[in-house]
């Protein structure tokens, strides 16, 4: 889970010990340490819920490297895929290219949260994690998708074999169902019915349900400033959406997006 949720007695163990704090001072090791302490939600393979486990998962891939997360990400994908501004810290010769980033209000409306010139981002933090933290940009996130609607390759670099992407995009929920039946935290609302979970993306099982325009088997997922994007490999097209507001459930924003994209299409 994530402390955020404020849903059961876990979430309330992650927020005591600040597991989910972006400005805790965690080092790798501290984190897994910290977290280890604290029980599970439920027994693996029994229900999903939003967690941590990409944070874990990006502990994992440190130990078996034998070197810094965020040196992983630089020689395995950003450097490949020419990536030029995608990190954990933003350079101070890019600084000036920061914009603020707003919290929603329902009284103020909006509050200033990270502000570009005094950003997080410009500071950097020690623990780098898998599953948030990164700063990037429109172009080089664009990249990215690219590369997963070309089953894992970009202009001749191949970053995942076109198997193992498949397996990361199908529905890996027990007995194929979706997220209304297993979650059982935010994502258990009607909003999510059709959509399945794979191995780090959400999954279109069935598009009627989810009351949206998109294909079977289009997938995506989104960060905490309601960025998101999505790729659909039936339609080949992918697409990236950049904002600065949190929480990301402040307004639908991205299936709005979602919608307008696919409106758009005329062949």
């Amino acid at each position: 889970t994530y402390g955020f949720q404020e849903r059961t007695p876990v979430d309330a163990a992650y927020r005591k010990a600040r597991i989910d704090d972006f400005d805790a001072d965690y080092t790798m090791d501290s984190f897994i340490a910290d977290l280890a302490k604290i029980p599970l939600q439920f027994d693996p393979g029994a229900h999903w819920n939003y967690s941590m486990a990409t944070d874990v998962l990006g502990a994992v891939i440190e130990r078996i490297e034998g070197k810094p997360f965020a040196q992983v990400l630089q020689e395995r994908i950003f450097g490949p895929l020419g990536m030029v501004d995608t990190g954990f810290k933003v350079p101070a010769d890019h600084q000036h290219r920061l914009t603020d980033a707003y919290a929603f209000h329902p009284k103020d409306k909006m509050q200033d949260f990270d502000s570009g010139a005094k950003s997080r981002w410009a500071k950097g933090r020690s623990f780098h994690s898998g599953g948030g933290g990164l700063a990037s940009t429109l172009t080089d996130y664009h990249r990215f998708c690219l590369m997963l609607l070309g089953g894992g390759k970009l202009d001749g670099v191949r970053i995942i074999s076109r198997k193992t992407l498949d397996l990361m995009t199908a529905n890996h929920l027990p007995g194929g169902g979706d997220l209304t039946q297993h979650s059982v935290g935010i994502f258990s609302e009607a909003e999510n019915a059709g959509i399945g979970f794979g191995l780090g993306f959400a999954v279109n099982e069935n598009p009627a349900q989810t009351m949206t325009p998109g294909s079977v088997g289009d997938y995506y997922w989104g960060g905490m400033f309601s960025t998101g994007f999505f790729v659909d490999p039936v339609e080949q097209i992918c697409m990236v959406f950049m904002t600065q507001l949190m929480p990301s459930s402040t307004y639908p924003v991205r299936r709005e997006v979602k919608t307008l994209v696919h409106a758009a299409i005329d062949d």
